[in-house]
């Protein structure tokens, strides 16, 4: 792709408003390989009333002209997938294989579910004698993280535009090269000027910017909890609408009539995955006593198959790789039992961390309690099911989770125990037009098919 040097603002790529910059660097040798404007207040503005200004005319347009918009913007999505899939690996560190499949086959899929919901959406309905009409909240300031670069993107942007919202995004200035990729398959798209913006930039310059601008009517964020509660404080003294997916440690509840090895190498993989840097990751993997040292001997050889640089990417940048292995520091200082991997760093080059499986955890360890966001998973002892969901509930997060048994109807009934926004049930596949969102601290409302939607609408009753 082409690297721009510019922000992408009212249908045209501008120059920002300041010289600052931001290196792109490959996570795998921690060569710089890129660089973006840092964008400010004043290129958020810039976006802002662009957005605000093709409002009127996007809010207007007919949803099967919207739809068919969508549609042809998951047509460029899917020409440039190969050119998608290079460059988070080369942003990002993931291996080329997943890059392909997950970071630029989830965002295809998604874009294609609200092109359809777009064009068969029931925007006014009969109610009594009421008729309901559900209308674009109106600007939509969306930041996104860098785990899942495009995926988090198209999951704000696509739903926002199928419900005839406006939209400036801010993407992590970690992996902001798959963004301008986007913003070129909006441009090619035919999406009107001024609909979707694009603004790189820091998160305390350009995201503050943007969550506290007067002209956003919701803020559509997804990361961490410490800076979702910030934005949260910020949208509220405004009286402004949010959506937030936060952060997670999720919970893969494994009953005794299960299928143990695949439950533990299906749960293994879900923790290696994307490196480990995944919010519903099931980074707790709960196991009943009698079964437990098998568990642990299966898992530790499961991750052991994760070789750093060929089957695992690096994580997303040094200050991750440090966090991550601190927390690896922390387990062994509280007295988890190290079984797989450990502190030290693989390979001398990159920011890798080896795949880590910890035995002997209990519920009020820091690794049992914190999110980690890297290939850690610890293994923890329960007695009976009661004591599983308490352990299972016992944080402050409630984001995803996974339970496995016999008996499909065990594992359902188990599962309605869990204060958590989405359980796989034996390891059920992602469906893009389920819900995803969490209970408790993992954040508020939901993404992804009607329910994704909805945060976009708001509601008009006529009376008659």
């Amino acid at each position: 792709m082409k690297q721009h040097d510019a922000m992408y603002i009212d249908g045209s790529w501008r120059p920002a408003e300041g010289g600052g910059t931001i290196e792109v660097v490959n996570p795998a040798d921690g060569q710089v390989i890129a660089t973006v404007p840092a964008g400010s207040a004043a290129d958020v503005d810039a976006a802002v009333r662009a957005a605000r200004a093709a409002l009127p005319g996007w809010a207007a347009t007919p949803p099967r002209e919207r739809a068919a918009r969508l549609a042809a913007l998951r047509d460029q999505l899917v020409a440039r997938a190969d050119e998608i899939a290079a460059t988070v690996t080369a942003e990002l560190g993931a291996p080329l294989a997943f890059s392909k499949a997950v970071h630029a086959g989830a965002p295809i899929a998604v874009c294609g579910s609200y092109a359809e919901l777009a064009g068969t959406y029931a925007f006014e309905e009969k109610i009594g004698n009421s008729t309901v009409l559900h209308e674009p909240v109106g600007v939509v300031g969306a930041i996104t993280p860098w785990n899942y670069p495009l995926h988090q993107v198209v999951a704000k942007v696509a739903p926002a535009l199928a419900a005839g919202c406006t939209i400036v995004l801010k993407p992590a200035e970690d992996t902001p090269l798959v963004a301008q990729l986007f913003a070129e398959c909006v441009d090619a798209a035919g999406i009107p000027a001024g609909v979707f913006n694009l603004v790189t930039g820091l998160g305390p310059v350009a995201g503050q910017a943007l969550a506290e601008h007067d002209g956003i009517d919701l803020v559509s964020f997804t990361g961490s909890t410490a800076v979702g509660r910030k934005i949260g404080a910020l949208a509220g003294a405004a009286v402004k609408r949010v959506a937030l997916e936060l952060g997670g440690k999720s919970a893969n509840v494994i009953l005794p009539s299960a299928d143990l090895a695949k439950a533990v190498g299906v749960g293994v993989a879900n923790v290696m995955a994307n490196s480990g840097q995944t919010c519903s990751a099931w980074t707790r993997m709960l196991v009943h006593r009698d079964r437990y040292d098998e568990a642990v001997e299966l898992a530790a050889a499961a991750a052991a198959k994760y070789v750093p640089g060929e089957k695992i990417g690096p994580l997303v940048n040094a200050g991750q790789q440090a966090r991550v292995r601190g927390y690896i520091e922390r387990g062994v200082a509280e007295g988890a039992r190290l079984v797989a991997g450990g502190p030290e760093a693989p390979l001398e080059a990159g920011y890798y961390v080896r795949p880590t499986v910890f035995a002997d955890v209990t519920p009020e360890m820091t690794i049992a309690q914190e999110e980690i966001f890297g290939p850690v998973l610890s293994v923890l002892r329960y007695e009976d099911e009661d004591d599983a969901a308490r352990i299972a509930n016992g944080t402050v997060y409630g984001l995803a989770g996974a339970v496995w048994a016999g008996d499909e109807a065990e594992a359902v009934a188990f599962a309605r125990r869990l204060e958590t926004g989405q359980v796989d049930i034996n390891g059920g596949r992602f469906n893009p037009l389920a819900p995803f969102g969490g209970y408790k601290q993992s954040g508020v409302g939901r993404e992804l098919g009607r329910h994704g939607l909805a945060e976009y609408l708001q509601t008009k009753s006529l009376q008659f």
